[in-house]
């Protein structure tokens, strides 16, 4: 049996395995586990986060699974909060704590910090996203009002372009003067990150199967179930898995097209995970666990 440390993360492409190891050290080191997943986070979205069975969630005990509904809001704020109670709760029990899942900007908060934001009125959101509605011209003007910010974010990121136009407007400040006002704090700081890495034909073919898997389970009429229910206006809805289908749905995929589809995306994401975690963390290799 591998020691680990009281708390440590595991990251890694979807599909690459991340669930299984947390689970497998989990069980071996008397261990809970924190789940980092966008979607896992929501009850009801069971098929389309693919995540971890009832039998799983009831043979070792997770945070982060079945927080919220479709509807509701998850961002950084809530995932501090999820972080404290899991790790509150280890300590209490003398357990250790696995932290897991795609999400790997939540990660990044716990090792680097982030600075407080400013309150944002309804009134700013309204004008922000309007900003942002022509986003390649949004990014061209904030780049005139603070260089040294924006050179720092690409074209693409709208989360940090958003963030930028919101702290302008209710502070008057360049983000990055707001920014050297603020400081971020490091919550955990020595937090231990383990990488999977797998090879893309492997992947690929991973990917293939859990996509199979998931119609067969049923996703298409899960998301059929979440539509009515909530519409497709949460973000939620615009999750790889539920999109797809919902372009089923309106007649622009064959069956045969929406898996193919789902896979492509599948894989896009993965290669945005696999970038992300090589340019903004600090990675040992899981094969140590």
């Amino acid at each position: 049996m591998k020691k680990i440390d009281d708390i440590i993360a595991i990251v890694g492409p979807t599909a690459s395995g991340k669930s299984d190891l947390a689970l497998k050290l989990a069980k071996e080191n008397n261990g809970v586990i924190l789940s980092v997943d966008s979607l896992s986070v929501y009850k009801e979205i069971d098929i389309a986060s693919a995540k971890p069975t009832k039998e799983e969630l009831a043979e070792v005990k997770h945070f982060g699974v079945d927080v919220l509904y479709p509807d509701e809001s998850f961002d950084v704020i809530r995932f501090l909060d999820e972080f404290k109670v899991a790790k509150s709760y280890a300590k209490q029990e003398s357990k250790k704590l696995i932290i897991v899942g795609g999400s790997s900007f939540y990660l990044k908060v716990l090792v680097d910090g982030i600075s407080k934001m400013p309150k944002i009125s309804s009134d700013i959101k309204r004008r922000v996203a309007n900003c942002l509605v022509d986003i390649d011209r949004a990014y061209e003007e904030m780049l005139n009002i603070d260089r040294e910010y924006m050179s720092k974010i690409a074209k693409g990121d709208r989360y940090r372009l958003e963030r930028a136009y919101q702290i302008f407007y209710a502070t008057s400040l360049k983000p990055s003067q707001y920014f050297k006002e603020n400081r971020a704090k490091a919550v955990e700081p020595d937090l231990k990150i383990y990488e999977i890495k797998v090879d893309r034909t492997t992947l690929r073919e991973r990917v293939e199967k859990r996509t199979k898997k998931m119609l067969e389970l049923g996703l298409i009429d899960e998301v059929a179930y979440l539509e009515h229910r909530y519409t497709r206006e949460p973000n939620s809805m615009k999750s790889i898995g539920i999109k797809e289908v919902l372009d089923y749905f309106d007649g622009k995929l064959s069956k045969i097209e929406l898996e193919q589809k789902i896979v492509i995306n599948t894989m896009r994401l993965a290669k945005r995970q696999v970038t992300f975690n090589k340019s903004q963390l600090n990675t040992l290799c899981a094969d140590f666990l």
